[in-house]
């Protein structure tokens, strides 16, 4: 299979969104995605981009990205996060995953970060095995610590 990886572009972030939603509906949460194409293409192109992303194409159609921002450990210094490896449902078990990781990774190191890191879902054990066979550590001992735009709110009216 022929595939590309490369930087993701404004032009592109309406196929983006379209993954992200299936990665949604995937996680079993399909009405939680409230980015738009018009969000991710400010927060992700001009002065300050919040994030960097890269794309797979396969027969000039975008099947899988891979989004990352800074980040900074105050144990080890400076980090990428993985926010999202996406590959579309027609194309996993194609390597796909596997490219778009090591882009992620060797973009990680040229930047001389000390971590990657990124969540998975307990129940996806495929990627669990995925993300182990590339030698990652996946702390299963962590929580994720969430406080979504109600509970930013809530908070900030009652301090």
């Amino acid at each position: 299979m022929d595939y590309t990886i490369r930087d993701a572009t404004k032009h592109d972030m309406s196929a983006v969104l379209e993954l992200i939603k299936e990665l949604a509906v995937f996680e079993k949460e399909p009405d939680a995605v409230e980015v738009t194409v018009t969000d991710l293409q400010s927060d992700g192109f001009g002065e300050a981009p919040a994030f960097h992303c890269f794309v797979a194409e396969v027969n000039s159609k975008i099947e899988g990205i891979a989004l990352i921002y800074n980040r900074y450990s105050t144990w080890k210094g400076k980090a990428i996060h993985l926010e999202d490896l996406i590959v579309s449902e027609a194309m996993r078990g194609s390597g796909l995953g596997t490219a778009l990781l090591n882009e992620v990774v060797k973009y990680a190191h040229n930047l001389g970060v000390k971590r990657v890191n990124w969540e998975v879902l307990d129940w996806n054990e495929p990627a669990i095995k995925f993300y182990e066979s590339k030698g990652a550590n996946v702390m299963r001992e962590w929580d994720v610590v969430h406080l979504n735009e109600a509970g930013i709110k809530n908070y900030v009216d009652n301090i």
